[in-house]
């Protein structure tokens, strides 16, 4: 009978944000794949889970996904944890999961911690309808996916390293205009966690003078709806 893969949320700061049954699932797992062994030991650690473990990261995924999923297949479960949060939102996860369903093995995937659902939700801006961004493109095409979100009406979810904080609000701001709406959310569910709101112009000049530190994620307001003088 085959196994079955689970991905696992973890923490993105707070440990007490973990569930009794990702702790179960972790517990009992034949094998857990994590994005940092060392990172990945410490919490493992903190909970006293034993489960043998083994490197999954982006650098080898693509060697190992066919592995993984015959073990799966021949009867192990297998849990997949990243570094924070979610396996697959902006981490690793999404190869393995897309070819344990092509392979008809299950995926079960537990509800639990990820960044950007506090941010957004935390930012006051409008969370009815958003967009999310992950991380914006370094280098090829960064110009052109600016300017197609400076024009979207959803707010806009966008994660950032604290170096290139400062650069990419000053982008954000040339692209989408100084006084749009904006929040920098940091360090979530840490000692901490900070919710700076103002606009973009604003923002970026205090970031420019104050070097951020910790898990960035930007929350950016929609463009304003234009409406169409009414003709006689």
């Amino acid at each position: 009978m085959a196994g079955k893969l689970y991905i696992v949320p973890t923490p993105i700061g707070n440990l007490e944000d973990m569930t009794a049954r990702a702790i179960r699932v972790l517990r009992e797992a034949d094998l857990i794949l994590a994005e940092d062994t060392r990172t990945s030991g410490v919490l493992l650690k903190h909970f006293e889970i034993s489960t043998p473990m083994r490197s999954h990261h982006k650098y080898n995924e693509h060697r190992d996904v066919a592995e993984v999923v015959e073990r799966i297949e021949g009867g192990e479960n297998i849990a997949l944890i990243s570094d924070a949060g979610t396996p697959g939102i902006s981490d690793p996860g999404f190869m393995l999961s897309r070819e344990c369903r092509r392979a008809g093995v299950t995926v079960e995937c537990l509800p639990g911690a990820t960044a950007f659902v506090p941010a957004l939700v935390a930012s006051g801006l409008p969370c009815d309808r958003f967009v999310f961004e992950g991380f914006l493109p370094p280098k090829k095409g960064r110009a052109t996916r600016l300017a197609l979100l400076s024009v979207d009406p959803r707010t806009v979810v966008i994660y950032e390293s604290p170096k290139r904080l400062a650069r990419t609000l000053r982008q954000l701001a040339e692209s989408f205009g100084p006084d749009r709406e904006a929040a920098v959310c940091r360090e979530l569910s840490k000692v901490h966690e900070t919710v700076n709101r103002d606009t973009l112009g604003n923002l970026a000049g205090f970031y420019e003078m104050n070097q951020a530190k910790g898990e960035i994620v930007i929350i950016v307001s929609g463009c304003p709806r234009l409406i169409n003088p009414k003709t006689n």
